[in-house]
């Protein structure tokens, strides 16, 4: 397979199968990175695919589902994102300049996303992980309701960087089902928005390195000040136990 450097697609116009088809077959071939101008709207790029040493630029707003499945690439959106991007995500980097819809890292099992803005309803749930294999999740903005519901895994963090002056950093119903994992808010939740599975407690510091380490590629990613977000204090929240529902089940 021949070592080639860099390919432009244009995608203006393309059903979103062919362009697919078109990005596997370039990364087959042994492109190193892809831009693809003119996305508008199509879905599954990314999909399933491992290259774990290949980029994909976007340019342009992708359709529903990006990178489901994913098993290693790293893609960067250059603006905007739909629903869903990171779908049963197993490795690999997301990085959008934009904000980006609703359950974003559903299913998510491995690898990291960085939203430079905000995210809609239901993003991280079904999170997941096993052994060394711990799904990172970075909002610059604010979340919607049912942030990390029912999630079972992995690390949310929210940075609450776009809040305009009494605005909550998510919504209502804040780790709702959360039987695993941790998220970290760089702002106050009242106690009605919070799910009743989920506590806050203090952090330590390992959870401070933590934050440190994904605050440092965030703003190595998108120009903030690391030094005004840690500013700021964090609040974590886990669950209150590993199987919240277990007695409603008949043995």
């Amino acid at each position: 397979m021949a070592d080639k450097q860099k390919l432009t697609i244009d995608a203006k116009g393309i059903h979103y199968k062919e362009l697919n088809e078109m990005i596997e077959n370039a990364l087959n071939e042994g492109y190193k990175e892809i831009d693809l101008i003119n996305v508008n709207g199509q879905r599954y790029i990314g999909d399933g695919l491992t290259f774990p040493d290949r980029k994909l630029n976007i340019y342009g707003t992708p359709g529903n589902d990006l990178a489901a499945f994913m098993n290693g690439l790293t893609i960067e959106v250059f603006a905007n994102g739909q629903d869903g991007i990171g779908n049963t995500m197993n490795a690999g980097k997301i990085i959008v300049h934009g904000s980006a819809g609703d359950i974003i890292g559903y299913g998510m099992r491995g690898g990291e996303i960085f939203i430079k803005g905000d995210v809609g309803y239901r993003v991280g749930i079904h999170m997941k992980e096993y052994q060394d294999k711990i799904p990172v999740l970075v909002v610059g903005g604010k979340a919607g309701d049912f942030l990390g519901e029912y999630m079972a895994g992995g690390r949310i963090i929210v940075l609450g960087l776009t809040l305009k002056d009494g605005e909550p950093i998510t919504g209502l119903y804040c780790g709702t089902g959360m039987h695993g994992g941790v998220m970290y808010l760089r702002g106050e939740l009242q106690p009605y928005q919070l799910g009743k599975e989920v506590k806050v407690v203090d952090m330590e510091e390992e959870d401070y390195k933590f934050i440190d380490k994904y605050v440092t590629e965030f703003v190595k990613l998108f120009g903030y000040s690391k030094e005004y977000i840690m500013s700021k204090p964090f609040y974590k929240l886990i669950p209150y136990n590993k199987r919240p529902y277990g007695k409603l089940y008949a043995y």
